[in-house]
């Protein structure tokens, strides 16, 4: 085992490495914003990560919750990081019920195919100034 395996990882640079972040300053952010948890705890940036540990990462209206399985300081393709983590059953199931649900209420407010003219944005505006 390597000496990185053994001390850890920050969770920041971790967060990038696997790819849920495009860069690590916005890992940090998320991180800082109590968007991540680890093991179930609140954690800085400063963090270290060890395979086995439990990561919380909420981005926009997604949650995820994987178990540490790998570490690379290294940013490296998508299949490389897609190793250094492997999603719980629960959360996999989670975020695939949100899909549908989401899906399902894009479909129940159908969007036009074009934008409103000067008339229809009148009447919009009537509209949402009557209260």
């Amino acid at each position: 085992m390597n000496d990185i395996q053994q001390t850890g990882l920050r969770v920041d640079k971790w967060l990038w490495a696997a790819r849920f972040f495009k860069t690590r300053s916005l890992a940090s952010e998320a991180v800082n914003g109590g968007k991540v948890h680890v093991n179930g705890h609140r954690v800085k940036p400063s963090r270290s990560v060890r395979p086995g540990d439990q990561v919380q990462v909420q981005r926009a209206h997604e949650t995820m919750v994987v178990v540490v399985q790998g570490i690379n300081d290294r940013r490296g393709p998508a299949k490389e990081a897609c190793k250094l983590y492997a999603e719980t059953e629960d959360s996999r199931i989670k975020r695939e019920e949100m899909a549908l649900q989401n899906k399902l209420e894009a479909q129940m407010h159908p969007r036009s195919d074009r934008r409103p003219g000067k008339r229809d944005r009148r009447h919009i505006i009537r509209f949402t100034r009557k209260q």
